[in-house]
Parts: C-alpha cells; structure tokens; sequence
C-alpha cells in the first residue's frame, strides 16, 4: 500500500487532540458534497429543459432542410432532386413553399407566414403532441384547412371550433402593377377554414401551416418550391447523409441540420447551461477551499509526528503527499456522495415528479424535467479533483516549512 496514502487515511479517522479539526474537515466535506449535489441535480435539469425544447422544435423542424442558396424559390424536379426523393433511407420528403401574407379573421388582421406542405408533412405522427386545440388537419372532404399557431390566434381570437368562420388570406398577385382604381385587384385572396392551434416557440407561433396545393393557389406559383424537408429513417445518420446531399447539389442549395436551423436556440441553450456551472463552480471552490484551514490545524497538530517521520528518513516530498492524499480524501469522499445523492435524487424526480414548477402546462409536464448526461457527472468529478489538488497543494506546503527547526526542537 502507498505510505502517504496509508498515513493519511490513519489521520482522517484518527482522534484529533483538537476536536475543532474534526469539525472543520466535515464541514469541507459537506460543503463539497452540497456543492456536488446542487451541480449535478441543477446540470441535470437543464438537460431535462433542453431536451423539451428540442422535442418541441424538432416536431416542426426537420432533420435535413435543402434551401436555395439565392433567391426564395427552386424547381423541386431536378434530376438529383427526383432520384433523392425515392431513395430508401428517406423517411419524408416534404416539398414546402412559403411566403409572408396578410391573415384576417372577423374584425382583425395581422402578417404572418404562410407555409405550404405536401403530404409527406403529416408522417410526423409527434405533430398532435403540440397542439392546443383542435387536431392537425390540412385536408378533409370539405376541402384544405389551416394549422394556426397560438401567437397568431391569441392575436385574432381564432376559434377553430367554429365551421362557420374561416381565415381570410391575402397575398399580393406577381407580375401585377399597383392599381389605384381597386387595390383589391392587386391581391389573391382565399379563405381557409382553421382545425387547430399549435404552440412550440415565438419563432413558430406566427405561422400557418396550409397543404402545398392551397400556397399554389394563394401565392400563384405552380412549380417551384421554397425548400424541401427531409427526415430519415431509423437507424440512418442524418448528419452522413446531409453531407451526401451537400456533395452532390454543390454551391448552389444550402442544406442544414437541426442545429444550423436553428442556431440561435442552441447557442442560448448553451450559454445558459454554462453560465449556471461557473456560478454554482465558485459557490463550490469556496467550499473546497474551507480544506485548507482543516489541514493547516492538522498540520499544526500533527507536528510531532511530522519531525518524527522526518527523523526516520521520510523526505519533504513524502509528507508533502501525505496531507495532499489527506485533503483531497476529504474533498473527494464530498463529491462522491454527492454525486450518488445528487443521481438518486434526479432519478426519483424523473419517476415521480414530487418537486412542481406551478402551473401546468398541456404541452409539457408540470414537473422539473430530468435529463442524465454522464458528461455532467464526470465534469462534476473533474472540478472538484482540480480545485481539491490546488487547495491540498497549497495546504501541505505548511507541513514542510521550518521541518529542520521542528527536529532540532524535538
């Protein structure tokens, strides 16, 4: 067994002459254990917030998205585009147009974003998981209907609820000069009956999701297309084919991934998740940091003991690691329980959901989500080790000083 390692661990259970030592070192070792415990269950959290999030955007957002990389529009019938859209690792291959128009709906108004869709849109079989009210439903024997999101709703008091009531759409007419007579003229307008209302972010809840054919009509284009979606089936790599697909189109499309979609999301997901681990980092390097008053004392009550050893031939550098090994037992036993509480605890809440946020919400549960990311955990582990060998460095540089003065005395 290493010496120092086997001398520090008689220490730490060793009786103290001063019992103010043992009560510092446990109040190290529970503020390291609290500090690991409120990172990892706060890490944790996050994680459960992020997945959420991502779970909502993702039922709208797809995983491969084909833009041009000029212009609004595309013709969708290329040779490339048409061999892609039957390949088998393709799940749905949604052709899209959209453009901004004006939506009424009774007495009031308000711009949003048209986006058309083809069939391939409704395999998303997640797509009622964010609905408010009524049901996603773009086609009925009745005709097209419209998905509206809950900003534009909220704004028009929609009531998808009642058949005799439809939005009113307004979009300019290409090719057609202002006319002064009757601008009227200068606008397609179609009314489509609302089946529902979903509710995922700002970004999405300004839109209105209507079948392709209805945004050719409204925005008078026959052919083209303003993007195309694409997911792919299990077990595919998305982002593999995505880079396929680059290959092949070159410099005149661009094709995204979920996080290029949407990267001002991931970014503030991000920073926010770091930000937190800086901050709860210094409530627990100050906890960490309580170790070198314990071992200042230890090393003041042990001083016998160390010009002893001395004595016997143990080197500077052997006590030096024996109240190294010393401080960072302490820190280290901390951060291990709390690392386990802090999982059983996350574990219990990802089960039960005993800790509410308030309110409930239909779109996500009332309770703290949990996500478990074993990086968080070794993350956790690392920070304190770190911060615990500076602390214990610092402190067992104590045990050596005046050490010749300490043998001539003894």
């Amino acid at each position: 067994m290493n010496t120092a390692f086997y001398i520090a661990r008689r220490y730490l259970f060793a009786k103290k002459s001063t019992n103010a030592i043992n009560i510092i070192s446990a109040i190290s070792a529970v503020g390291v254990f609290v500090g690991s415990t409120a990172l990892v269950i706060i890490l944790s959290v996050f994680n459960g917030f992020e997945e959420v999030v991502l779970n909502m955007f993702n039922t709208i957002t797809p995983q491969i998205l084909i833009e041009p990389a000029k212009g609004k529009t595309f013709d969708p019938n290329t040779a490339y585009l048409q061999t892609l859209r039957h390949d088998k690792s393709i799940f749905s291959y949604t052709e899209v147009l959209s453009e901004n128009a004006l939506v009424r709906y009774n007495e009031k108004q308000s711009p949003a974003l048209i986006k058309g869709v083809s069939d391939d849109f409704l395999k998303n079989k997640s797509l009622d998981t964010v609905m408010l009210e009524g049901h996603f439903v773009l086609e009925n024997r009745n005709g097209p209907n419209a998905v509206v999101g809950s900003a534009l709703q909220a704004y028009l008091g929609v009531n998808s609820s009642d058949p005799f009531e439809e939005l009113q759409i307004y979009s300019p007419k290409k090719g057609v000069q202002a006319s002064s007579i009757n601008p009227m003229d200068d606008f397609t307008v179609l009314n489509i009956p609302p089946s529902g209302v979903f509710e995922i972010q700002q970004d999405f809840d300004n839109l209105v999701i209507v079948p392709l054919s209805f945004a050719r009509r409204l925005l008078g284009e026959e052919k083209k297309v303003s993007a195309i979606e694409i997911n792919v089936n299990d077990g595919v790599d998305a982002e593999k084919f995505k880079q396929q697909i680059e290959d092949k189109l070159g410099n005149s499309y661009l094709v995204k991934n979920r996080v290029q979609q949407n990267q001002a999301l991931y970014n503030v997901l991000g920073s926010e998740k770091w930000m937190v681990y800086i901050i709860l980092t210094f409530i627990l390097i100050i906890a960490i940091f309580n170790i070198i008053g314990s071992l200042t004392m230890l090393v003041i009550d042990k001083l016998k003991d160390i010009a002893v050893l001395n004595s016997l031939g143990a080197g500077k550098k052997l006590i030096k690691r024996i109240f190294l090994a010393e401080g960072m037992m302490i820190t280290l036993t901390g951060c291990i329980f709390g690392l386990l509480i802090g999982f059983l605890f996350c574990l219990l809440q990802q089960h039960y959901g005993w800790v509410k946020m308030g309110e409930s919400n239909l779109l996500i549960s009332n309770a703290y989500p949990i996500a478990f990311k074993w990086k968080d955990f070794v993350l956790v582990f690392v920070t304190v080790s770190f911060f615990s060998f500076i602390a214990s460095a610092l402190a067992s540089n104590l045990s050596v000083k005046k050490i010749d003065h300490l043998n001539q005395d003894l």
